[in-house]
């Protein structure tokens, strides 16, 4: 008798990928080197903004090892202008990216100057000997200055600073009243502007590629997020046929949107590799990293929200400025307008407006960092709804509670035009406020006030959700977008009834090989061990849509579980022909096909090598049991849930501890709670990182001051407190295994728990807001303005007039 196989589905499995990483058998892109490689090093300008006049390599030529140098002008006519796939407006401005800079350069970090050599170190040796004579340029840093008449221009040949206008009204797309009506008519309204500082990915692993010319086709191995779209994009950008080009993704050590990218030095590698006709390799520093690999967030905005006096929402209306940078990289200018969907977050607001003006500087180009536009939307919400609370004077959980969606509303469509499916914000609340003592703590904070403890005691709130799973193609089409949103996938038989599943996702860090697995595992009922998952590589899985946006699970596995279920309706026509009975009549369970009613049967392992064999098939079936799938999703997926922070602030040295944290998710069906909980500590860790530590800060000159890991403070385990977690399951009714997504969670989440809790802290000191990051000098000089301004202006009382807290975050 056949064992019945344990259900993976749920079970907490170790990732298959870990004995590999963790033991060091990897195959960074970093650890390939093809025989008779040249290295290549890259010069970069110290300058934000410059004509360049003049480039002397010949010294560098004549440099030990240096087998060739080259300008932007040497390959002006080859290295095309990297694209940008999101035109968010049919008026967007687009400025030409050369890879490699030709005439002027407009950033900090651009590239000027490539060499190659025998070794890393003769390539980088070379830099110092070549000479550009730069012209500066004025430089623009400011968003709102950068918009001003008389502002410098960061490409003249726009004649502007502002990239696009995009807007969305909810009384013009009918899904909800005139937002201006709401707020003149308001009965209370709290008007605010927030910072979104800008941030740097900080992967583990730097940014790496190796190109080799010499084969049929040109093969590139890159540390990236997105073999299928950076095979794409070269070959729509550089002119070569798609067919020839084949990209490999091989171990990837993290990418948080910074490698969701079709970056200059993949191009110049590109370039150089067919330009010489050898194999090229360039893997970055890192400061190279800081420097010229792209930011993320970014954003000043402004919000205004109207309420009744009892606490019902009636409008709310949001103003961006987002900075790209000086050019547009790969999806550069949608990244914000991800937000306009997710600024009404869990609420039943009636009236609604969004607009976001896009605006060129002289920094760094940004694009997407894990969220891409859903923090910044939640951060600003969840900022808001505290806001609001302290206007009106109620507990801010007891004001969420009556706005929110309630769980028997669902499936429910927002004011901002999607329609959430499903959830149960009252269940992951209540979880959560148990979970972290709510009562108990408010009681505390009351009576630390009474006493006048220098260590105040703050309670922060986030309850959000996020679009994930992006997305149905036609959605995405609709905004302009590129591509779609589908993701493939094919399952492989083999004789031996073990099973290769190929996924268009590309994963560094998720777990797709044991989380696919799993789920191919239970589908097929074939052991967990019998599963292999490949990945990452345009030869072996030739379609794909790759990995971000938390749509690996909710779309990629979407399509696994439909190329399984076809490899089952396949086997079971060859199943009924080998046991003489009628197809309806075979039932499958366990990996196992069996005629209904009586104890006949053979197991899919056996199908497998009989169709191998092909002796005995039924008329007109292929011998083969593989099976492919493509998925394009109806809707987008919604996670939720609750997070709680409590922090202990000192007023009198701005030092900031996170004393408790909390946080309830809903993900849907779990497929393994080990990953889950693996995504949630490292999505906490990165969003409590923007509220505390990190952002990258730029001099007059336009200079990164942030450009090395001795500036750019990432916290370490030691700066992050003990996380208590937990979920709720509130299954998606999009796909079949009702899963949601979990990627960007805690990093969503997080951010605004954390900020709430420290201006919670210090609200009754008249403290309304603290710029992140909250750093001790940020917080301590928010407590010094605001005892200054209340000793002049005693009937200001603990009065919420907005602050702007200025200052380094050291």
């Amino acid at each position: 008798m056949t064992s019945v196989l344990e259900p993976e589905l749920g079970r907490a499995r170790k990732r298959k990928e870990d004995a590999r990483l963790i033991t060091g058998r990897t195959r960074w892109t970093d650890n390939l080197t093809p025989m008779g490689t040249l290295h290549l090093a890259i010069l970069r300008s110290p300058v934000a903004h410059a004509r360049i006049t003049s480039i002397n390599t010949d010294e560098a030529r004549r440099m030990p090892g240096v087998s060739a140098v080259f300008t932007g002008r040497d390959i002006a006519d080859e290295q095309g202008s990297l694209p940008c796939a999101w035109p968010i407006t049919e008026d967007m401005k687009a400025p030409a990216a050369p890879p490699l800079a030709v005439d002027e350069v407009c950033f900090a970090g651009e590239a000027v100057a490539v060499v190659a050599a025998r070794s890393a170190a003769e390539a980088r040796d070379a830099l110092d000997a070549i000479d550009v004579d730069y012209e500066d340029l004025p430089v623009v840093l400011d968003m709102a200055a950068a918009l001003q008449p008389d502002s410098p221009l960061v490409h003249d040949d726009l004649g502007t600073n502002r990239n696009a206008t995009w807007t969305f009204d909810s009384a013009e797309a009918g899904t909800g009243g005139d937002v201006e009506q709401a707020l003149s008519s308001a009965e209370v309204r709290v008007d605010r502007t927030f910072r979104q500082q800008r941030l740097i990915p900080a992967f583990m692993e730097p940014r790496s590629v190796v190109v080799d010319p010499t084969g049929e086709q040109i093969t590139m191995w890159s540390a990236t997020q997105v073999p299928h779209i950076l095979r794409l994009m070269l070959s729509m950008s550089l002119g070569v046929p798609e067919q020839k080009i084949r990209v490999i993704a091989p171990d990837v050590g993290g990418g948080f949107g910074g490698k969701l990218q079709v970056t200059p030095e993949e191009v110049i590698a590109f370039v150089l590799a067919r330009k010489l006709g050898r194999p090229v390799k360039w893997t970055e520093t890192r400061s190279e990293t800081m420097v010229s690999g792209h930011h993320g967030r970014d954003q000043i905005q402004k919000l205004s929200m109207s309420a009744t006096r009892d606490g019902k929402i009636t409008g709310l209306k949001v103003e961006l400025l987002a900075d790209m940078g000086a050019y547009l990289r790969l999806v550069t200018p949608g990244v914000p307008i991800l937000g306009a969907f997710m600024f009404n977050a869990i609420y039943k607001i009636p009236a609604y407006h969004f607009s976001c003006t896009n605006v060129f500087t002289n920094k760094t180009p940004t694009d997407a960092y894990r969220g891409a536009g859903r923090p910044e939307a939640t951060f600003a919400i969840e900022r808001m709804m505290d806001e609001l609370a302290a206007e009106l004077g109620v507990d801010p959980m007891e004001l969420r509670r009556k706005n929110w969606i309630a769980h028997d509303e669902f499936p429910y469509d927002t004011v901002a035009g999607l329609t959430y499916d499903s959830g149960n914000y009252e269940a992951a609340t209540d979880k959560a406020v148990e979970l972290f003592g709510y009562q108990a703590l408010r009681e505390e904070q009351e009576e630390r006030r009474r006493s006048g403890d220098p260590v105040q005691l703050g309670i922060g709130i986030s309850t959000f959700t996020e679009m994930c799973g992006l997305a149905p193609s036609r959605v995405l089409g609709s905004l302009s977008y590129g591509a779609g949103g589908w993701e493939h996938a094919s399952i492989r038989v083999l004789p031996t009834g073990k099973v290769e599943v190929v996924t268009g996702t590309s994963p560094h860090g998720q777990g797709h090989v044991t989380a696919w697995s799993q789920i191919v595992a239970d589908r097929l009922g074939v052991p967990f061990e019998d599963v292999e998952v490949l990945h990452g590589d345009t030869q072996i899985s030739p379609k794909g849509m790759d990995t971000y946006g938390s749509r690996s699970l909710a779309v990629g596995g979407m399509a696994v579980v439909s190329a399984a279920d076809k490899v089952v309706e396949k086997a079971k026509k060859i199943a009924a022909h080998l046991l003489e009975c009628a197809e309806d009549d075979v039932e499958f369970a366990s990996g196992r096909f069996g005629v209904r009613g009586t104890d006949r049967g053979t197991a899919l392992a056996e199908i497998a090598l009989a169709t191998f064999a092909a002796h005995d098939l039924p008329e007109g079936v292929e011998p083969n049991l593989d099976a492919d799938a493509t998925f394009d999703p109806e809707n987008f997926s919604f996670p939720h849930g609750t997070h709680l922070c409590a922090t202990e602030v000192d007023t009198e040295t701005g030092e900031v501890k996170i004393r408790k944290y909390v946080c309830v998710d809903d993900i849907g069906t779990v497929i393994n709670p080990l990953i889950v909980e693996g995504q949630v500590h490292g999505g906490l860790a990165q969003g409590i990182a923007q509220a505390l530590f990190e952002e990258a800060v730029y001099d007059e000159t336009g200079t990164l001051t942030t450009g090395t890991l001795a500036d750019y403070l990432i916290p370490s385990a030691a700066d992050l407190p003990e996380f208590i977690t937990d979920r709720t399951e509130t299954r998606a009714t999009s796909n079949v295994l009702g899963v949601k997504g979990v990627g960007e969670a805690g990093t969503i989440a997080s951010t605004p728990a954390v900020v709430n809790a420290v201006v919670d802290a210090l609200r009754p000191m008249g403290v309304n807001d603290v710029q992140m990051p909250c750093s001790p000098q940020r917080v301590w000089r928010a407590v010094t303005g605001a005892r200054e301004s209340s000793a002049t202006a005693p009937e200001a009382g603990g009065g919420l007039g907005s602050m702007d807290v200025q200052g380094g975050n050291r």
